[in-house]
């Protein structure tokens, strides 16, 4: 039987083996939310960026440059991390170059799987539709926070376990507690995240808005993809069944 599991966070994705697998990159707050959007939005392709000095580059080449650091955008970039600042027609058919804290981190380390994608509540069914379908198995990989696990990621990659109800075999221990969390939350994820780390760095920075965007269901029909360094919207020729 094919398996999920949950890495809690990308420091740790060393101890599983990816090649076989499907990877699921989770940061909720806010780059898989921001991707997500940016590419319901229409963006080309978003360009994943390890570096401020390298994305300034890509700018200087036409990308629209988009990042933070520590949560705050960075400063001459034309947009930061918040989703809000991608819903905007004046991304469409553009090529955007992000760097962030932790999202884009995660989406390098799991470059060795069959196929990453990035998920996040806003295109939570169409995740699982995808999912659920798949030949193979499944790694859910938690950005976290500069290599330390936080609430937030944990809680989706529960609700994504959640959704699939069995259809894979748990490959650890991990899964079903994250499944049991999603379980005790899913009917205020605001309150079951209030009081993490995360979330109180973003309130400390009036960020109360990205938080609660964040936690909607189902805004987007779109399964962003990595393919070489670029973000795309997943198209049928690029589907694994």
């Amino acid at each position: 039987m094919k398996k999920i599991d949950i890495c809690l966070s990308p420091d740790l994705i060393h101890q599983f083996d990816l090649h076989e697998s499907v990877a699921v990159v989770i940061d909720i707050l806010r780059a898989s939310s921001t991707i997500t959007t940016a590419i319901g939005h229409g963006a080309e392709a978003i360009r994943l960026v390890e570096t401020v000095a390298e994305c300034k580059v890509f700018k200087e080449e036409g990308y629209i440059a988009a990042g933070e650091r520590d949560g705050k955008k960075v400063r001459g970039f034309d947009l930061g991390n918040s989703p809000y600042d991608f819903i905007n027609s004046e991304i469409e058919d553009k090529k955007i170059a992000l760097t962030t804290t932790n999202g884009t981190n995660a989406l390098m380390k799991a470059k060795g799987a069959l196929q990453v994608l990035t998920g996040s509540f806003l295109n939570y069914t169409a995740l699982l539709s995808y999912i659920e379908k798949l030949p193979c198995d499944v790694l859910l990989v938690c950005a976290g926070w500069k290599g330390k696990v936080n609430l937030e990621d944990t809680l989706f990659a529960g609700a994504v376990v959640y959704g699939l109800k069995q259809l894979f075999e748990y490959g650890s221990d991990v899964p079903l507690m994250a499944v049991n969390y999603y379980k005790q939350a899913k009917d205020n994820l605001k309150l079951a995240v209030e009081g993490s780390s995360h979330v109180q760095r973003l309130m400390g920075m009036g960020m109360e808005r990205d938080i609660d965007y964040c936690l909607k269901f189902d805004e987007y029909k779109v399964i962003p993809i990595l393919k070489g360094l670029n973000i795309t919207k997943m198209k049928l020729s690029d589907m694994l069944f």
